[in-house]
């Protein structure tokens, strides 16, 4: 029983590893607030709890209802990639026109900075339709195949979740010294603007 409780885990632990480790909206977001060192803690936790709760409420069989109802896919599509669009356009600003000393803007944030950072956050997470097909109808019912060990899949993807955000939102640090650049903070922000208004194009369009 306890060699199946971990060959599960495992499994889950890779299926979503490989589901999330794909550069997105929500990745590319948490590399720039990593690379700032700005809000780190709090963006990783918003995904990591984020996607661990959804993923909960997929192996829970929440992803039937969601099945059942298309309009909530929609209307979420909808609104996520008019938000992604508009951060995109924003991104795309600070490449053409980057504030004086943008480099180095990673010290010092205030909490008006920070709520935004967590709102944004939120927003990026909860209005992705991708988020909900990958954990709640994917994952949930490839828990749903495990039978009784399908909780030990999600407990595992969950740990996946924590595992990739952690190393994303904190490994960007080390690139604080090619980042001290103005110019590679272009790059960064084009990167950025190039992904979010991509991705926020798609949704909009299968909405």
């Amino acid at each position: 029983m306890t060699h199946g409780i971990i060959t599960a885990g495992l499994a889950g632990f890779g299926t979503g590893l490989s589901l999330i480790v794909a550069i997105g909206a929500q990745n590319a977001f948490v590399l720039r607030q990593g690379a700032r060192r700005h809000s780190v803690l709090a963006v990783v936790a918003i995904c990591a709890l984020s996607d661990a709760l959804l993923i909960a409420l997929g192996v829970a069989g929440v992803g039937a209802f969601v099945t059942a109802w298309p309009p909530a896919l929609t209307l979420v599509g909808l609104l996520g990639g008019g938000f992604l669009i508009c951060y995109g356009v924003l991104a795309a600003r600070r490449v053409l026109r980057p504030a004086p000393g943008a480099a180095l803007s990673s010290q010092g944030a205030d909490a008006g900075s920070a709520r935004r950072a967590v709102l944004t956050c939120l927003a990026m997470t909860w209005l992705n339709p991708h988020v909900y097909l990958d954990t709640v109808l994917l994952l949930g019912s490839l828990a749903a195949d495990r039978g009784d060990l399908r909780w030990a899949f999600g407990i595992g993807a969950g740990l996946a979740s924590l595992t990739w955000f952690s190393s994303l939102g904190y490994g960007a640090r080390l690139l604080s010294g090619l980042l001290s650049r103005p110019s590679a903070w272009r790059v960064l922000d084009g990167f950025v603007a190039a992904t979010m208004v991509t991705m926020g194009g798609l949704l909009l369009v299968r909405a």
